[in-house]
């Protein structure tokens, strides 16, 4: 059996994780660390989303789930924030090619409409292009928030019941969720942070419910495929009971 061979059996038999979200945090600070401006810590995270997409597809995950931009993030300096859109336009155009090679379907999340006619024709494009493949499903959560989603989704049910297609009584878990985003997707099994801060910053507050939570100091230009891999194992020794008890 060739080593390649033998990652995939591998990968095959440990218990993993079917959809993984990632908050990507600390690219400034590792700009800041590095004597750079803080954009060239963006610019370096690109690359780690390129590993973690690898490995994510090397190990067979159905879905992966990036936090690329929230709805907090308008209030950095505009130069910044312009310059963080302007490389989302760039990597857009640049990476499809290559996701839709590895039969890769994106999926972007949020609220675009606050983006520029460019950067939501960019979005569309990329979209149309890998949404028939069959692979992994690569998520990015752009201009989103789990306040905003879960607002947007109420806001709809209410609709629903003030044009009287939905009752009250009617409404439960399964109806609100399938009003929000990823409502077609697996839930979310682990989400990752890097960067060494604890907290969730309003991401995916609904479908993360019962995911494990794996939090890292390695900034997130550093996140590398040893530090993903050591993410997954770490699951693996989890033990998930959603509110049961072991037997």
């Amino acid at each position: 059996m060739s080593p390649e061979d033998q990652l995939q059996y591998k990968n095959q038999q440990m218990i993993k994780p079917r959809h993984v979200a990632i908050i990507m945090d600390g690219n400034g600070r590792w700009a800041t660390k590095q004597g750079k401006l803080r954009m060239s810590g963006h610019q370096a995270g690109v690359e780690s989303v390129r590993r973690a997409i690898s490995v994510a597809v090397n190990y067979r995950l159905d879905a992966l789930t990036l936090y690329t931009f929230s709805r907090d993030n308008w209030s950095r300096p505009d130069q910044e924030v312009i310059a963080l859109l302007e490389l989302f336009v760039l990597v857009l155009d640049t990476e499809v090619k290559n996701l839709h090679k590895h039969n890769i379907r994106l999926n972007i999340i949020g609220d675009i409409t606050r983006f520029s006619h460019r950067l939501q024709d960019c979005i569309r494009c990329a979209e149309e292009k890998t949404q028939n493949n069959q692979g992994l499903i690569l998520n990015i959560a752009a201009n989103y928030g789990g306040r905003w989603d879960i607002i947007h989704g109420v806001r709809a049910l209410a609709e629903q019941v003030r044009d009287g297609i939905l009752r009250p009584d009617e409404i439960e878990e399964k109806t609100l969720s399938a009003h929000l985003c990823l409502s077609t997707i697996v839930p979310v099994d682990l989400v990752i942070r890097t960067g060494g801060e604890y907290r969730i910053s309003n991401f995916l507050l609904w479908q993360a419910a019962y995911a494990e939570f794996w939090f890292t100091d390695i900034l997130w230009p550093d996140f590398d495929e040893d530090v993903f891999k050591g993410a997954l194992n770490a699951f693996a020794k989890r033990e998930r009971r959603f509110g049961g008890v072991t037997l």
